[in-house]
């Protein structure tokens, strides 16, 4: 869920039932840092498994996706990174990652898609593109791939020698 959309942790624990369209494909993440709400894309896989997720979950939870001991209460913060920690370790993963690398992986993976930058502000809900230059981590392999604008032009016959 955090990585499909680039969510923070806080994100992924307060987000209601209600908050998932499956007909629109969105989740509204609603009153988040800065207090503004937006809108996600929800992953068709994200969709299916939540689906699932929620016809298997006894009990069922009642008002946000991932609920605590007390129905209607939000799973706390720290009890997700647990989760992650976790899942982290039955996977060999030895790197030092924590659940916020998600999101900054998200960020990164969207932007060597070659998405916009000022998208992935959007999506990410940053004010400041500044904020969102820092989440970005560009691979050296992808630097060196990048072809020059020039290369183009003459490739297009723009540009004869």
């Amino acid at each position: 869920m955090a990585y499909s959309a680039g969510l923070r942790v806080s994100e992924v624990t307060d987000l209601q039932i209600c908050h998932v369209d499956s007909d629109r494909m969105q989740l509204l993440i609603s009153r988040s840092k800065g207090d503004k709400d937006r809108y996600v894309n929800l992953s068709p896989i994200v969709r299916d498994i939540l689906r699932q997720y929620l016809r298997l979950s006894s009990p069922r939870p009642v008002k946000y996706l991932f609920e605590g001991m007390q129905p209607g209460i939000a799973y706390s913060d720290r009890s997700a990174e647990k989760v992650f920690e976790n899942a982290k370790k039955k996977a060999g993963i030895i790197k030092e990652i924590t659940f916020h690398c998600l999101r900054h992986s998200f960020a990164t993976h969207l932007l060597e898609k070659g998405v916009d930058v000022k998208y992935i502000q959007e999506i990410l809900g940053h004010f400041s593109i500044k904020t969102t230059m820092r989440y970005l981590h560009v691979r050296k392999e992808t630097l060196v791939n990048v072809a020059s604008p020039l290369d183009d032009l003459y490739n297009k016959g723009g540009i004869f020698f």
